[in-house]
């Protein structure tokens, strides 16, 4: 990871990883940015979206129903038009994790 530029391009990265490893990954993505390096990741784990720095949403559905941009932009972005399937998914999951949170003892 010590030279600049380079891209790095992992499909589902998370299929058959044990959610204990999840943050080792996103860690391990972060690092590659923070170095200089592109990352695109194909992913429908949520809280890998939810970390992502921009998303590229195809849709409007899946296989022949699919295949098109229906959105590009922030995850915050997604969250709060919710004008896509995932938008929507990637919205509860974020209020979950958030209500989560606000409901945790301190």
């Amino acid at each position: 990871m010590g030279e600049d530029g380079g891209v790095y391009v992992l499909d589902e990265p998370t299929s058959g990883l044990h959610l204990a490893d999840l943050r080792q990954l996103l860690g391990l993505l972060d690092r590659l940015v923070d170095s200089g390096k592109s990352v695109i990741v194909i992913e429908h784990h949520l809280s890998v979206m939810a970390h992502a720095d921009w998303i590229i949403d195809l849709g409007p559905g899946a296989g022949h129903d699919g295949g098109r941009v229906v959105f590009e932009g922030t995850p915050a972005d997604l969250v709060a038009a919710k004008s896509t399937l995932t938008g929507e998914h990637l919205a509860a999951f974020v209020g979950e994790r958030t209500k989560k949170r606000s409901l945790a003892p301190a």
